[in-house]
């Protein structure tokens, strides 16, 4: 196989996995929109987390709702949780690190806020702690997850929210997780500031 075969081909799957999951994430999609927004307008916030590439993630989404996604707007109050490198150093040197993300949540979270975690497999003792710690402060969780995430999903109640993307591989569950968090960022936008062109 040559190099344009591999790269034409990783883009292939990518392609395909969107084909096929788009009709099974756009309603919890929108769920999720319509639940930050509300929180947003209720002057809650949106903490973000995730491990491994989906702290990026989690980033990349808290960075455009701070400061903006495709248009200049007011700051939206999300606070990424894997971006303290201290913080979370000193909680897992204490506490371990399956506590990085639930000592946070329960010194910012509040009733109303939102967590939104990121998981994209096994490995998610820190994630499953912050669900916990949100839903005893009266916070809805909002999950992307992808791959085998039942720990995860075990612990959502009703009102919670799971994204999932239908796929085994890590590089195409995280492709599809940032355009899943570029979906978010942009539906809260149109819902809050009307529709745009970009």
């Amino acid at each position: 196989m040559d190099r344009y075969d591999t790269i034409a081909g990783g883009f292939q799957e990518i392609i395909e996995l969107i084909s096929v999951s788009v009709d099974t994430i756009a309603t919890p999609l929108e769920r999720a929109a319509d639940l930050c927004t509300e929180a947003l307008l209720n002057e809650r916030k949106i903490l973000c987390c995730g491990n491994g590439p989906g702290a990026a993630i989690a980033q990349l989404l808290t960075t455009a709702l701070v400061h903006r996604f495709e248009q200049d707007r007011p700051a939206l109050p999300a606070t990424c949780l894997s971006g303290d490198g201290a913080t979370m150093s000193a909680i897992a040197t204490a506490a371990g690190s399956h506590e990085i993300y639930s000592r946070q949540v329960r010194a910012l979270g509040q009733e109303g806020d939102i967590l939104l975690g990121v998981a994209a497999g096994e490995g998610n003792s820190s994630l499953i702690q912050a669900i916990r710690a949100a839903h005893d402060r009266d916070m809805v969780a909002v999950v992307l997850s992808g791959g085998d995430c039942a720990d995860v999903t075990s612990l959502l109640h009703p009102e919670d929210i799971e994204i999932h993307v239908p796929s085994n591989s890590p590089a195409r569950i995280i492709e599809l997780q940032t355009m899943i968090a570029h979906c978010l960022c942009k539906l809260i936008d149109q819902t809050l500031f009307g529709n745009y062109d970009t």
